[in-house]
């Protein structure tokens, strides 16, 4: 599926400073899945993830990741040319199981976030606890940051995935700038 939004311009990535790095990642696939429990083993095989079961956590397997949104929501990231094949095997594989796929990718964009100092510049903004023992690696969740709904995932100990919609990503990204000089 072609992206029907074009990207918004992004001033270049920041660069230079050891303690915090803020890059645009490339457009990717991504889903929102719900379905109820009979559904989620076929979803995990569909999608090639099994979906975590655990509220708040993330699970990985190579370049695809399904993030635990809700009692019976995920979101499906996987690259990009990979959307249509996507919908298919969802299509063939929970044909007659009540679930919804339903694809996001045109509206969201995503950040990484990553440095020593990157649960401090996120903070700035961000009313979580993001210390490694309350926010550990795998840990996802629905939050804000400054007046923006995002999605915040910890990929590494010092890494971070933040992803919003596309429209709110000139403001994050100017707020993120300027508390990164306030390091």
């Amino acid at each position: 599926m072609a992206d029907a939004m074009p990207d918004l311009i992004m001033p270049a990535p920041l660069a230079g400073d050891e303690a915090v790095t803020l890059r645009r990642q490339p457009r990717t696939a991504q889903f929102v899945f719900r379905g109820r429990s009979e559904a989620l083993a076929l979803a995990g095989e569909a999608f090639g993830v099994a979906l975590p079961q655990t509220a708040c956590r993330a699970a990985r397997s190579g370049d695809r990741a399904a993030l635990w949104q809700g009692p019976d929501e995920w979101l499906l990231i996987a690259p990009a040319e990979e959307e249509d094949g996507i919908e298919a095997r969802f299509r063939a594989t929970l044909a007659g199981q009540p679930h919804a796929l339903v694809g996001v990718g045109h509206r969201n964009a995503a950040l990484d976030v990553g440095g020593r100092r990157a649960a401090d510049m996120l903070n700035a903004g961000c009313p979580l606890d993001l210390d490694l023992a309350a926010f550990p690696v795998g840990f996802c969740t629905r939050t804000i940051l400054a007046k923006a709904p995002i999605l915040l995932w910890r990929t590494a100990p010092e890494d971070f995935v933040l992803g919003a919609w596309r429209s709110f990503m000139p403001y994050i990204w100017d707020f993120l700038s300027e508390a990164r000089t306030r390091l």
